[in-house]
């Protein structure tokens, strides 16, 4: 395919020419070999290796700054680790799968074969892009499938870094970057599945547009995720944890802890821990470890947040000493709030910024009624080593996923399904389980030489009642 200029690559025609060769594509060369798909995570892997910094450069200036030691861990690593993890294993989750045969069709035979579904379409938000971006296309590619990825406006730099990278590497009828493509007609192509990642009412616009053509979805959602401390864990160990989790990316994480239950008595405690263990990390939120925020709507949005928080009898406590919001570097220090109320956006609104409310509790039965009483979130955070009430909060309460004594950990663990439930989410990708979401499971059914179901072939008589009778006692 010959390169279209910037605007017709934002062109509904020009989308539709890319998917028609991507399945054209896939149907002119079938399924492809072990061999091809491992050439496919190799090529991925090398991109990575060999532009690690100019990513994590691209990447910074589409948020104003981020430190490159954040992108490293939290994109690079997950994704560079993801595709060795997948390299190993995926000739394995290849291999047929045999299943049983009902009693009544002897000698012959079952299995099922995961195929890929053809052309799978990627919608990438801004905070965590890379890996949003590298973590489903890793098991898209080892299912066999071609890909089409759209990037959030946000990351501009980074978008157009990949899509360059990629056209070197990929035929565009196997991968490429829809660089400057908008959400909705994006959304509205007749994929043979989409993944998107971003925020609830995002999710609903996209499964809309997806039913048009009833493409299957992954819809990997947001909300406020819940972390309980309780009353055996030690609260200085909690803060230093989960206020790592809090500040990466200044907040900006879907997974991120949005508000915290501290045993009654112990919130003092945990503001003062919090002030020291925060104040050790930056000296300054002008700090080049720490990260801005993504544009000025965010960032007036969480000025917008905190003040109708404090207007409504919050107590805010900045965790860095001397500082204060900077509208020019979009820099905003991280917050506690104490004495939330429900009433208050930012008990109301996921926070994805770095505030965070604490609100004391007596009985843990109060904290799961008012989990409990919210949408279902996307994670779930736990700090206690009471095995019967880490078993009670788990078994008593639904999340797309639980950390327990950590707080987002379970996002780069390769061998789990990462996904939502409910308004967090559904469908769910990583390790084989993402293999699969992007799979057909093909029935193959192999009849013997003989078919016994012959013997139930019409005219029906005396010899098929016996037969019925027999193999429904069975």
């Amino acid at each position: 395919m010959a390169t279209p200029s910037p605007q017709a690559r934002m062109s509904t025609p020009y989308l539709h020419t890319l998917l028609s060769a991507q399945k054209n594509a896939y149907d002119r060369q079938g399924i492809p070999s072990l061999e091809h798909r491992l050439a496919s995570l190799d090529t991925l892997f090398n991109i990575l290796k060999a532009n690690q910094y100019t990513i994590a450069e691209a990447i910074s200036k589409d948020f104003g700054h981020r430190a490159q030691q954040e992108t490293q861990l939290a994109e690079l690593f997950l994704c560079i680790d993801g595709i060795r993890y997948t390299r190993k294993r995926l000739k394995k989750w290849m291999r047929p799968q045999k299943r049983s045969t009902s009693i009544w069709l002897l000698g012959s035979g079952n299995r099922v074969i995961p195929q890929p579904l053809g052309v799978v379409g990627i919608i990438v938000p801004w905070n965590y892009p890379l890996f949003l971006c590298i973590s489903p296309l890793i098991g898209a590619l080892a299912a066999g499938n071609r890909c089409m990825i759209k990037m959030a406006a946000n990351s501009y730099h980074l978008s157009q870094l990949l899509e360059g990278l990629f056209a070197e590497k990929f035929s565009a009828d196997m991968l490429t970057i829809a660089h400057g493509a908008k959400g909705a007609e994006f959304s509205a192509l007749a994929f043979d599945h989409l993944i998107f990642t971003g925020s609830s009412n995002s999710g609903r616009q996209v499964m809309r547009a997806a039913a048009g053509n009833l493409t299957p979805v992954t819809l990997e959602l947001g909300g406020k995720c819940p972390t309980i401390i309780a009353a055996d864990y030690s609260i200085t160990k909690a803060a230093e944890r989960l206020l790592f989790s809090k500040c990466l990316n200044a907040g900006q994480t879907c997974v991120a802890p949005d508000y915290v239950f501290v045993p009654e008595g112990k919130v003092d405690e945990f503001v003062t821990a919090a002030k020291t263990i925060i104040s050790g990390r930056y000296a300054s939120i002008e700090s080049a470890d720490y990260t801005s925020i993504i544009d000025d709507k965010a960032y007036l949005r969480l000025k917008s947040t905190l003040a109708d928080a404090i207007n409504l009898g919050a107590i805010a406590t900045v965790l860095v000493p001397n500082s204060q919001a900077n509208e020019v570097t979009r820099k905003f220090p991280p917050t506690l709030l104490t004495q939330v109320k429900g009433t208050m956006r930012i008990m109301q609104e996921e926070v994805f910024g770095p505030l965070l409310p604490i609100m004391a509790y007596r009985h843990i039965d109060d904290v799961l009624g008012y989990i409990n009483s919210k949408n279902k979130p996307l994670a779930l955070y736990l700090f206690s080593n009471d095995k019967p009430l880490q078993n009670k909060v788990i078994n008593k309460t639904q999340s797309g996923g639980v950390c327990l004594n950590d707080a987002a950990l379970h996002v780069g663990q390769h061998d789990m399904p990462f996904g939502g439930a409910g308004e967090s989410g559904m469908g769910q990708y990583h390790g084989i389980e993402g293999f699969m979401a992007v799979s057909k499971l093909r029935p193959i059914f192999k009849q013997a030489r003989f078919s016994s179901l012959s013997m139930m072939y019409p005219p029906y008589g005396k010899k098929f009642d016996r037969l019925i009778k027999i193999m429904l006692r069975l």
